[in-house]
């Protein structure tokens, strides 16, 4: 989502960091709490930042932080565009690594979310990217095969989780973490040449 979809610095990083100091932790840099999104859901990644397991009410805080810097996410340029003639064409859905409640906070701000029938978080899958478990769980709740689907991301865990599911990788090239040296099967430069090159 973030990187792919939105672009969300401007509020992740901070909605984190006033959780986290909320619930008695350091204050964090943005670059620690970006560095920490492979750790895993957000729960992990606050368990991480705090020294401490996370709780629900941490959990809760951050949320309640995340809705309250929303207004700060932008949606990438032509993005919009693409998920509304993807959906015209055929099932779409969405595996980020945020919990599932993140992930509808920032879509229903962006007003992306009607463009998805499945939206699935890091919190409900036992693995985190790279690992293929969100990118199968996901294709199933979408009645698709994996060899039948593409998942596209711009970071390596996103490119390694869809090729280790049997799904074609897509880089999104437009995206903050997109390494060109990382192997896909396909790169689209900007939104709106993604669906062309999908058969």
């Amino acid at each position: 989502m973030d990187g792919t979809l939105i672009e969300s610095h401007a509020a992740v990083p901070a909605a984190y960091r006033a959780a986290v100091v909320a619930g008695g932790g350091r204050e964090h840099t943005d670059e620690e709490i970006i560095g920490g999104y492979s750790i895993g859901s957000p729960a992990d990644l606050l368990t991480a930042l705090l020294g401490r397991p996370a709780t629900a009410a941490d959990l809760a805080r951050y949320h309640d932080e995340l809705a309250s810097v929303a207004d700060r996410v932008t949606v990438y340029d032509g993005v919009a565009a693409l998920l509304a003639e993807a959906a015209r064409r055929v099932p779409v859905g969405l595996f980020t690594g945020a919990s599932h409640a993140a992930a509808e906070i920032l879509l229903d701000r962006t007003g992306l979310a009607g463009h998805f029938t499945v939206v699935l978080g890091g919190d409900e899958v036992d693995r985190p990217k790279p690992d293929p478990a969100g990118v199968l769980l996901a294709c199933r709740r979408l009645g698709v095969e994996p060899g039948r689907s593409a998942y596209v991301g711009d970071s390596p865990l996103d490119l390694r989780a869809a090729r280790s599911a049997g799904a074609r990788s897509v880089a999104a090239g437009w995206g903050h973490q997109y390494d060109p040296s990382v192997p896909t099967d396909l790169t689209a430069d900007h939104p709106r040449n993604l669906l062309a090159l999908l058969p």
